[in-house]
């Protein structure tokens, strides 16, 4: 039998019952009886046979040498005394006395073994389809009595189960049923009870891989291939992202009492703070980066955007804030904490109307229910209930809360304001095409209803309508400008629109610019220089009661149809006149690049903030004027391109950026033990210690403890000390693990192999095991380092980071900058006053390469630099393989896993299925992945031949530079220690290593302010 069929066999027998032994005393016979005393013919009889059996078996010896040991041809076919190496030989004489009693007992045995058998189904099909396939019938499956007789009992039985029960029909199975409006609603918000849905959701649900992120449905990436189209569009076009899924959080009060309160959650150092002067008037949008009360540098929140809206006059204020959902709640907590905002301003929630489709409902409308008719009265039915909510907050909660002392109110506004954004050089062109200023109206069309109202009242100030008309002729000359990025960076406009439904186009245009119509015009100049001014950023936006008027009286799709079927010429311009609805708008600049020398204004473009309810109304009109639409990879990918840090990825500091680390490792390990064990990679042997997350507490803390154990870590006696060897620590030896390897009696491998633990053993084994590992830190902890984010030392370290001689030096060198030579007197106060900081760094590979996800940053040898030097088309170096000091635990564990389950089916064998099983089968014990380091980490820095400073967070072939490009972090420590050592020439280059590969490649590391 071949191994095919041996391991068919074995699949179908392995839920056969063993074989039976029986328990009556020893014997001869087959049947376990035994005669007290043979007489002298039997006892020739049997030297008859056995000396016949000898002779037979002989020339049989050969051939059944292929059989296993102990076992002949005739055992393994035809069982004991049957057929024997193809002859067939004399059985042993039946016995002239049985003992009746075991005889019984064993034939009852296998009596109720085959019973057993033929009861206990061996495979999970269902009865009709152990049927041969001729006597199968299609009604078998939902009627019994098509089964044969013998079957039909079984076959009751499994239909009796829940499993096989048929599913309970829906009331409304017809599907005009089902696509009323009413039932469609109800079914959108039963689907969306725990992920809210965005008003695009089913235009994205159509178009793109939807995830499920932050309490939102939300499209990740376009399901056709658009990668480079989508940068395309970026640089050269336009492209469209729906962001209204970010947080706004609204603060009003007294000027002074807000900037006191959030001036201890930022600092002037990292940046700008909410008392910008150009932002506290309303001209410019800020970012900043937001941290507990009074404990910057550490314990990070992150980073935010602000409005504040123009003055009017009063000394009471209004300000945004958004932020990304996963910040919101330790940012709305820490607000109102710094406000003492506990009682809330109203206890019920109110109840706006929102869009057709996306409606969020607090009652879930069953499908079977009919389409309710109109009562005796003639009135319609009452609209099912509406609330407001966003996935990151429970709806039956207040969303306002307002502090006894001050009398600043917080107020949740998510989902309240949507908010667009539009990428790319034509941004311009799309804007002024989609949207037309609203004009001036004077009347009311209709006294009924409220449509317009609010613009009409604002329409009789003289003063407003100047402002409209100087907003509109802003907004006209946005046309005649090139890029987004030639505006002031964050500048805010105002401004009150029509309907952009009717100047929706018959087919899909592409919007272009007209320079000619303003090549001679000053006022285009003007606004180069000067910007908007701070009158024009005023809108209608940030009032409640205007926002709600307007989604309340928007027109629908259905009237707006039905008006287009009455104009005499199909497809002619829709003109509603006064029943047009006005719409108000807040159009804020994004500068893009502004960090570095390359490509600045890269990746600039314009944010539209909506009311709620008109979503589709302005998405569908952008569409049309040609604009691509980019899901949440396209928004990483620009971060990327632009080189700043993307959220909650590229925040490792706070707690959003280490719950997203964890749950990224958690989805990379399941994808590693998806692969079969020979097709992953054995990091253990590559040197990579933690493939899936990376280590910052550890990186971090080693780095401080080889500057304490050096004593400053520098070796004054040599300027350019070799980076592999430290004082005080040795890193791995090339010799020495040689001799180790020698030494080791399991080491049968002929390449060079590299020992796991350094040369000093222990290596601070106090340090590394007092110290937790970043994913497995618990959340309420602070993290025990900092990324450091002050201006003035980042300018310095990116001044450091370049060459001051030979033919890579740049044209502005150190003095230029106006920063400080690299000395001793500078650069030990820093490492001081920031033992533990991570540096946000990018790296540009010299040769080929692309590197990825968690790889690692390394510090090249003198060696390297010198080779590099020689040879201008070396590569790098390779990482020696190491040992795998894991693989006999794995080997050991898993064999004993096997006899295990060994033991534990002959116990389910012999004992009750239904039985308890035992305490050693219950317990959990922690498996050891072949490949994965499994005890705790040592010291990450010396773990392998070059020295580790840092580990990368994103990194991929960039279109941009057309070279592979790198984002991470690295030590301070460390990197001040690799650029004191460097040559002049040299500055900045450092090694790069992808998890899964001993090749290092040479990159330039560059620091961007």
């Amino acid at each position: 039998m071949s191994g095919a069929r041996e391991k068919k066999r074995a699949k179908k027998m392995r839920n056969q019952p063993a074989s039976v032994t029986l328990p009556a005393e020893p014997g001869p016979f087959a049947g376990g009886g035994s005669r007290a005393c043979p007489s002298p013919g039997d006892v020739r009889s049997e030297q008859q046979q056995q000396k016949f059996s000898n002779q037979s078996s002989g020339p049989s010896n050969r051939k059944d040498q292929c059989f296993l040991k102990g076992q002949s041809r005739g055992e393994r076919g035809r069982g004991r005394g049957g057929w024997q190496g193809g002859h067939q030989s004399v059985s042993e004489e039946m016995p002239k006395y049985i003992t009746v009693s075991a005889f019984a007992q064993a034939r009852a045995a296998e009596i109720s073994a085959m019973l057993k058998a033929v009861s206990q189904k061996s495979s999970n099909s269902l009865v009709f389809q152990t049927l041969p396939r001729h006597m199968r019938r299609r009604a078998m499956s939902h009627n019994v009595k098509r089964l044969p007789r013998r079957l039909q009992e079984m076959a009751r039985k499994e239909a009796e189960k829940a499993v096989h029960q048929k599913k309970e029909q829906s009331k409304t199975k017809c599907r005009k049923a089902r696509r009323r409006h009413i039932n469609l609603v109800a079914e959108f918000n039963h689907r969306q009870r725990k992920n809210i849905w965005l008003e695009t959701h089913i235009w994205h649900a159509k178009r793109f891989h939807m995830v499920k992120k932050w309490g939102y449905c939300l499209g990740n990436s376009p399901t056709e291939k658009c990668y480079r189209a989508c940068y395309r569009a970026m640089t050269k076009q336009c492209l469209l992202q729906d962001l209204s899924y970010y947080c706004c959080l609204e603060l009003k009060g007294k000027e002074n009492d807000l900037l006191k309160q959030l001036a201890r959650i930022c600092s002037i150092d990292a940046g700008l703070t909410f008392q910008e002067a150009s932002c506290l008037s309303g001209r410019f949008e800020g970012s900043l980066n937001l941290y507990r009360a009074d404990r910057y540098p550490e314990d990070m929140l992150g980073p935010v955007t602000f409005i504040w809206k123009p003055r009017d006059g009063s000394e009471n204020r209004q300000l945004w804030i958004w932020v990304h959902p996963a910040l919101k709640q330790d940012i709305l907590r820490e607000l109102k904490a710094i406000f003492q905002c506990s009682e809330p301003e109203e206890i019920c929630i109110s109840e706006p109307v929102t869009s057709n489709q996306e409606e969020k409902q607090v009652e879930v409308m069953s499908l079977g229910n009919k389409r309710k008719k109109e009562d005796k009265e003639g009135e319609k039915a009452v609209p099912v209930k509406k609330i407001i909510g966003d996935g990151t907050r429970d709806p039956f909660q207040s969303y306002s809360c307002i502090s006894r002392t001050t009398g600043i109110a917080i107020s949740d506004r998510s989902m309240e304001i949507l908010r667009y954004r539009l990428i790319g050089p034509l941004s311009h062109s799309v804007l002024t095409d989609t949207l037309k200023a609203a004009s001036v109206q004077t009347e009311m069309a209709d006294s009924e209803t409220e449509l317009n109202n609010w613009w009409v009242e604002n329409c009789k100030d003289s003063e407003k309508v100047s402002l409209h008309q100087c907003q509109s002729a802003i907004f006209e000359l946005l046309e005649g400008m090139g890029s987004p990025s030639d505006m002031p960076p964050g500048t805010i406009l105002g401004l009150t629109v029509g309907d952009p439904r009717v100047n929706l186009p018959k087919k899909k245009t592409k919007a272009t610019p007209d320079f000619e119509k303003f090549l001679d015009n000053d006022k285009v100049r003007q606004l180069y220089l000067k910007g908007v001014p701070a009158d024009c950023a005023h809108s209608f936006i940030w009032d409640q009661d205007i926002c709600k008027n307007v989604t309340e009286n928007k027109i629908s799709e259905q009237d707006l149809n039905h008006m287009r079927a009455q104009l005499l010429v199909p497809g002619s311009h829709l003109d509603l006149g006064p029943c047009e609805s006005k719409i108000p708008i807040l159009l804020v600049q994004q500068p893009g690049k502004m960090a570095g020398e390359d490509r600045p204004g890269w990746g600039s473009g314009w944010d539209i903030y909506l009311p709620k309810g008109w979503g589709m109304a302005f998405w569908i009109p952008f569409i049309y004027r040609g604009v691509r639409v980019g899901g949440l990879q396209e928004a990483l990918k620009h971060s990327e391109y632009q080189r700043t840090p993307h959220t909650p990825n590229d925040f490792p500091d706070c707690q959003a950026g280490m719950q997203f680390a964890k749950e990224q490792e958690t989805s990379l390990l399941e994808k590693f033990k998806r692969r079969p064990p020979a097709k992953r990679a054995n990091f253990v042997k590559l040197g990579t210690l933690s493939p899936f997350i990376c280590p910052w507490g550890q990186l971090t803390k080693n780095w401080e403890g080889r500057m304490k154990a050096s004593g400053g870590f520098l070796c004054p006696s040599s300027p350019h000390p070799d980076c592999c060897t430290t004082e005080g620590q040795t890193l791995c030896d090339p010799k020495a693990e040689k001799e180790e390897e020698e030494a080791s009696p399991e080491n049968g491998e002929a390449e060079e192999t590299m020992e796991i633990t350094s040369s000093d053993g222990a290596l601070e084994t106090e340090d590394v095991t007092s110290s937790q590992d970043f994913g497995e830190r618990d959340e309420s902890k602070t993290s025990d380092f900092i990324v450091l984010r002050s201006e003035k030392l980042l300018m310095q370290l990116s001044a450091w980071c370049y060459p001051t001689a030979g033919k890579d030096r740049r044209i502005r060198l150190i003095s230029r900058l106006g920063q400080q030579e690299m000395t001793e007197d500078v650069f030990l106060p820093i490492l001081m006053s920031y033992p533990r900081a991570l540096v946000w760094v990018n790296l540009s590979l010299l040769r080929k390469g692309n590197p990825e996800l968690h790889a690692m940053i390394c510090i090249p040898t003198e060696d390297d630099l010198l080779h590099l030097s020689k040879d201008k088309l070396f590569c790098g170096p390779q990482e020696p393989k190491h040992r795998d000091v894991f693989k006999d635990k794995v080997q050991k564990q898993k064999e004993e896993r096997k006899k295990k389950k060994k033991k534990d089916n002959v116990k389910s064998l012999e004992s009750d299925p239904a039985g308890i099983p035992d305490e050693e089968a219950t317990e959990d014990h922690e498996d050891l992945i072949l490949g994965l380091w499994s005890d705790a980490l040592p010291d990450v820095t010396s773990h392998c031949s070059r020295t580790v400073l840092g580990y990368v967070t994103r990194g991929d072939f960039s279109l941009a530079v057309g070279c592979g490009e790198a984002l991470g972090f690295v030590s301070l420590t460390g990197l001040i220690y690799m650029l004191h050592n460097q040559p002049a020439d040299k500055k900045g280059l450092v090694l790069l290593r992808t998890p899964a590969s001993l090749q290092y490649r040479f990159a330039r590391l560059n620091i961007e302010v």
